[in-house]
């Protein structure tokens, strides 16, 4: 099992990266792989909508996006952080996840998702429920936790300050072993993923 968690902090090892790592501790107590992709402070274009990846399955900008999208088979959890700006998630990440999830969202049903996000002091609910709406879209189990996934502070230090913040990482990382566990034994047992119909799109033009 391997739960990718992904840093859209411009930071490299910032107050998002200190809540995901605390994630990470308690997934590895659970013997489950993870890696942290930092998705650097380098320009990420956003979605051109220019209809390439309908046709080659991949984004027609070959970056980190391309990447995550060859390994998706291997990947079982996805945990998306982002520091919050202007109560949202980074412009960074969302570009990211834009891409990502128009390039292969029909690869992400059955995968378990959470966001973390992590404020100085107000925001997060927003960029938190901003960041969920990706799973939500792409038939991706929420994972959730004691209370909305969120650390404050302004630095590294203050976060680990932040008992609640700290504890509500830990646990939403043992419930992410728990599903994973859950689901993994449901496999070797014989229960098969939903059957999906094929997909409406209703426009609303008469």
């Amino acid at each position: 099992m391997k739960v990718l968690l992904i840093n859209g902090s411009p930071h490299e090892h910032g107050c998002t990266y200190t809540a995901l790592s605390e994630i990470t501790e308690t997934l590895h107590k659970h013997n489950i792989e993870t890696e942290i992709l930092y998705l650097g402070k380098s320009a990420l274009s956003g979605c051109i909508a220019c209809g390439y990846c309908d046709e080659a399955g991949k984004c027609v900008f070959d970056d980190q996006v391309n990447k995550v999208l060859a390994e998706l088979d291997s990947i079982d959890a996805i945990i998306v952080g982002s520091p919050v700006h202007y109560a949202a998630a980074s412009g960074q990440i969302t570009s990211f996840l834009d891409r990502l999830f128009y390039s292969g969202g029909g690869l992400m049903a059955g995968k378990l998702g959470a966001a973390v996000v992590a404020c100085r002091r107000g925001g997060a609910t927003a960029a938190f429920d901003q960041l969920n709406k990706y799973f939500t879209i792409s038939s991706m189990p929420i994972v959730s936790s004691q209370y909305w996934n969120q650390v404050h502070g302004f630095t590294p230090e203050d976060v680990r300050k932040d008992e609640e913040g700290m504890q509500t990482m830990r646990t939403l990382g043992e419930n992410m072993a728990w599903l994973l566990k859950c689901i993994e034994a449901g496999r070797k047992n014989g229960v098969a993923l939903p059957q999906y119909e094929e997909y409406v799109m209703t426009n609303f033009i008469d």
